[in-house]
Formats: C-alpha cells, sequence, structure tokens
C-alpha cells in the first residue's frame, strides 16, 4: 500500500493497525512517524496540563503567539509576526499574522488570543471551568488582555515581568481556538484544535493519539502525513519496541540502553537543556521538618554513583535548584553536597532523630525522570545505610502526580519530581515561593518557607535589568541549597533515538518534540 494514495481514514486505520501491532511486526509506513512516549498525556488542552509528556504532542498541534528559535531558548514571531513594548515594561502590543485559521475552520484574530487569556485568568469567564489552568501563574501579571483591532491584541501587565515573553513560548501560552472550547466545553482536552502543523485525528485511550499533517499550516506544511504518540510507561518494552521496528522515534531512552542503538540502523541524538531532578522534601510533618535531617538525606545519598552508574554518565550532579543551562543566572560557586555518610550519621545524631521512618513515592516512568525505578531504589539503600528507614510506593505518572502535586501533607515523606524549565523563575516561584503552597494553586508540594526567598524571587521576576536579576536568583540559590527544601540529585542531557528512516529530527532545548521538518521514509 503506497501512503501517498492513502484517504484520511486509511492513514488513521493503517498506523494504529501497525502502532499497536505486536513488537514481532516490520517496519511502520512510510510517511508515518511512530513516537514511543513515557505515559497516556492527561489531556491535549494546553492551558490544563504540566507535564512535558503531554507538551510533546501539544507542541504539534497549536501555536503559541511567540516561539523558542530552533536550538535555543530565544523567543522569536510565531501567531504575532512582531511586537512593542513599553518603556516601563508593562504594556506589550502584538501584531497578528493575517490569514490563519484554527483546524475547525474558525479565523485566528485579537479576539480568540483574548478568549484564550480571559479564559485561564478570568474567574468570570464562562469557559473557566474548563480548567484547571494549574501554570496560569505564568501570566498573573497580566492585569488586561485587550483587542486593539482584529490583528492587534494588547497586554497591560501589573508590574513588569521579565520572564512574560519566554511563558508565552511555553505550551501555557499555545493559543486554542475559541469555537472548539464553546462546543466540547470541559471535554475540549481531549477535542483539541489549534493551528499547527499537525491537526488532532483520533486518541485511544492507553494505546495512540494520532495527528495528520496540515496541509495548510501558515509556516509550510509538514512532510509526514501522519503522527503516532504511543504512550509504553515500560521503559524496557520502549527499547524492545524501537529495536524491532514498531516505533520510530523513542524519547528518554535509559542509560544502560544506549549501547544497544549503535550501529547504522539507529542514530541517538543528545541536547543539553534546563532540567534538574530531584526529590521534594516533606517540610510539614515527619522527619524533614528538622533541617537538620534535610541536610542528612542530601550528604546521605551518593549522587555521583547515581549519575555515573545508574545515569551512565548522561546527567551531572545537581547543586541546587536552577540548572546550569541557565548559565547567565547560575550560581557557580554553589557546591553540590558532597556523598559524605559519616556527616550524615552525625546530623542525624545532632538532631536526635533515631531510625526516621521516610514513605518514599516512586514513579514507574514520567517527563525527565531518568529511570525512576533504580535511582529509587539506590537512594533507598543510601539512606538506610546512614540510619533513615525507607519503604518505597510505586505508582503510574498520572497516578504519581495526583498524589504529589496536590501536597506531600498525609501522603508522603519525599517523592520524586523533574522539572524542565523555560526561564530561571519558572521552577523556584512555582515550587519553593510560600504562595506556591498545593492549596494556593502552586507545586510547592513539601511546603518549604522562607520570606527570603520569597522576596528574592518577587523582585526578580520584575527586574528589567538581567544582571539583577542573575544577582537575585543566585542568592537564592544559595539560601535554598542551605536551607535544603529538596534533595538536589541531576541535571540530566536529554536523549533519543530514530531509526535511520527518520531524517530532519532534533531535539530542543525546550524539551519538546518539534517534527514539522522530520522526513520518514
Amino acid at each position: 500500500m503506497r501512503l501517498p494514495n492513502w484517504t484520511r481514514r486509511a492513514v488513521l486505520a493503517g498506523a494504529a493497525a501497525l502502532a499497536f501491532a505486536a513488537p514481532a511486526v516490520a517496519q511502520t509506513p512510510p510517511g508515518v512517524l511512530v513516537v514511543g512516549q513515557v505515559a497516556e498525556p492527561q489531556a491535549l488542552d494546553p492551558h490544563a496540563v504540566t507535564a512535558v509528556n503531554d507538551f510533546r504532542i501539544l507542541m504539534n498541534i497549536y501555536d503559541g503567539l511567540v516561539r523558542y528559535a530552533p536550538g535555543t531558548l530565544d523567543v522569536e514571531p510565531a501567531l504575532a509576526e512582531s511586537w512593542d513594548i513599553s518603556e516601563d515594561g508593562t504594556v506589550y502590543t502584538f501584531q497578528l499574522r493575517e490569514g490563519v485559521s484554527f483546524h475547525d475552520g474558525s479565523p485566528f484574530n485579537a479576539e480568540a488570543v483574548v478568549f484564550n487569556f480571559e479564559r485561564m485568568l478570568n474567574e468570570d469567564h464562562p469557559y473557566y471551568d474548563t480548567g484547571p489552568f494549574p501554570l496560569s501563574f505564568f501570566f498573573s501579571s497580566v492585569a488586561s488582555v485587550e483587542a486593539l483591532d482584529d490583528l492587534t491584541v494588547q497586554f497591560t501587565l501589573s508590574e513588569p515581568y521579565a520572564p512574560f515573553l519566554s511563558n508565552l513560548a511555553y505550551p501555557t501560552g499555545l493559543i486554542v481556538s475559541p469555537a472548539a472550547v464553546e462546543q466540547h466545553g470541559s471535554e475540549f482536552g481531549r477535542n483539541p484544535s489549534g493551528t499547527g502543523p499537525f491537526t488532532f485525528a483520533e486518541w485511544r485511550s492507553n494505546e495512540a493519539v494520532v495527528v495528520e499533517g496540515n496541509p495548510d499550516y501558515w509556516d509550510g506544511a509538514p512532510s509526514l502525513q501522519a503522527v503516532v504518540f504511543r504512550p509504553i510507561t515500560d521503559a524496557n518494552t520502549r527499547v524492545a519496541e524501537m529495536l524491532s521496528g514498531g516505533i520510530d522515534l523513542m524519547v528518554e531512552v535509559p542509560p544502560v540502553a544506549l549501547s544497544e542503538f549503535q550501529g547504522d540502523d539507529f542514530t541517538i541524538v543528545e541536547q543539553a537543556g534546563p532540567h534538574v531532578w530531584f526529590l521534594i522534601l516533606n517540610l510539614r510533618e515527619g522527619p524533614f521538618t528538622n533541617p537538620l535531617v534535610r541536610q542528612a538525606a542530601n550528604y546521605a545519598i551518593n549522587k555521583e554513583a547515581l549519575v555515573n552508574d545508574v545515569l551512565e554518565g548522561t546527567a551531572e550532579v545537581a547543586a541546587g535548584p536552577t540548572p546550569p543551562a541557565f548559565a547567565w543566572a547560575y550560581n557557580e560557586a554553589l557546591e553540590p553536597y558532597p556523598y559524605d555518610p559519616d556527616r550524615a550519621r552525625e546530623l542525624l545524631a545532632e538532631a536526635g532523630v533515631e531510625s526516621p521512618s521516610v514513605t518514599f513515592y516512586v514513579t514507574e516512568g514520567g517527563s525527565g525522570m531518568l529511570d525512576p525505578v533504580a535511582m529509587g531504589t539506590a537512594i533507598q539503600a543510601d539512606l538506610e545505610a546512614v540510619g533513615f528507614d525507607v519503604a518505597i510506593e510505586t505508582y503510574e505518572w498520572n497516578t504519581f502526580l495526583g498524589r504529589v502535586n496536590p501536597g506531600l501533607e498525609g501522603e508522603a515523606d519525599m517523592a520524586e519530581m523533574a522539572w524542565m524549565t523555560n526561564d530561571p523563575d519558572t521552577l523556584p516561584y512555582l515550587a519553593l515561593r510560600t504562595e506556591a503552597f498545593p492549596d494556593a494553586g502552586g507545586f510547592n508540594s513539601g511546603y518549604y518557607s522562607n520570606p527570603e526567598v520569597d522576596a528574592l524571587l518577587e523582585e526578580a521576576r520584575t527586574a528589567t535589568d538581567q544582571d539583577r536579576r542573575a544577582e537575585l536568583y543566585r542568592e537564592m540559590q544559595q539560601i535554598v541549597h542551605d536551607d535544603a527544601p529538596w534533595v538536589f540529585v541531576a541535571n540530566w542531557v536529554q536523549n533519543a533515538v530514530t531509526s535511520n528512516r527518520v531524517e530532519n529530527f532534533q531535539l530542543e532545548p525546550s524539551f519538546f518534540l518539534l517534527l514539522g521538518d522530520v522526513v520518514k521514509n
């Protein structure tokens, strides 16, 4: 069967049939890229999700006003052709691209942009209840959004906000079809419509999300006729599928499996980016309410061994909450907690704690989680070697998020977590600030609170001078390092593997999958 002659129905049927077949089945069809994802998506509504696993699909269905330039985190035009910023940094005026339509045929215009941000930010909006919108924090400085004319939209901020453009390029800033939201309401997340290079075709739960190439895409039609995103939660199964030809592209290859993809049949792709893998500690109840016990945990864990042995050298030991990929804001003077089990035992004795009991949440796999079961087991052994009593509870990724994101109080004492971020503001503002406790809509699941850190973060996000921002972030990193609300584990170099039938694929520092230029023979 020749792909160019396939109808829409045949593309779906053929791609899905091959995607769901056993690994022993031969090649996937030309023009159809089958991607092995780490988990089932939560939703296909960019305003309602937080996981990079979901973002990898969404970035191919939707566009934002701006986007990251290829290979960078620098912002360039997308649905907005240009913009002006007022001298005081509080008014952004965007000139929109003319002649763009959503996949459902409705027009993209300034009113559509207003609808998107009002939907996230205005509790009185008729479709505000299609959320929740957990990353609307990104736009909390927006005081108003106004359509000046059909192709001009103006954002007025309550105060200068340095990460604003970068956050618009993040998936939370992707523009959805108001007509589709009005039609589907709370079910929009399963019936997405954007302006991107691929149109939504089908979502078969726990089997695949299928998207088709958009021949009318404003930035040029993609080469691929279809992409099939398959959730394969078990890393060993993803590896087996990749080796057998059941999938064409695999993300987050387990380090121990990289050697299996040497040779002419596969291409290994790597790309550094702003990633940090850490352990959230419960500061509201349990042993980690004591800072000495938190520091003891940081000394007890042999992070060098985790990076070199479990992760096969594909990461570096983390020193604090800010990834070194943000070179301009990174505190190079910060030293990782060394592996010092004797010092860990001393701190436990000083804290007057004997055999502290710890419930440790581990996930089977998820966005940027770096072989989490093996990591969790090694961490458990290191902690128990200095006197902790650690019980692991393991969950599937979306179940795991459902337990961790609402907060660890009453749940666990410690949980794995990884973040891939777009700005030095993002992770600490959403996960270390007092006002970001889960009951306030944030991701500070361990309930860390330090007024000095709060003040530094507030000033840094409103500072218009980057040198001043960098100074504030470096000071914040030192305080958080010493307070140890997390165990700082690793900064990862992301990877993927493609078959030799895939061309023009590259990984991005943003950790998104951009497939518009990919060719599949």
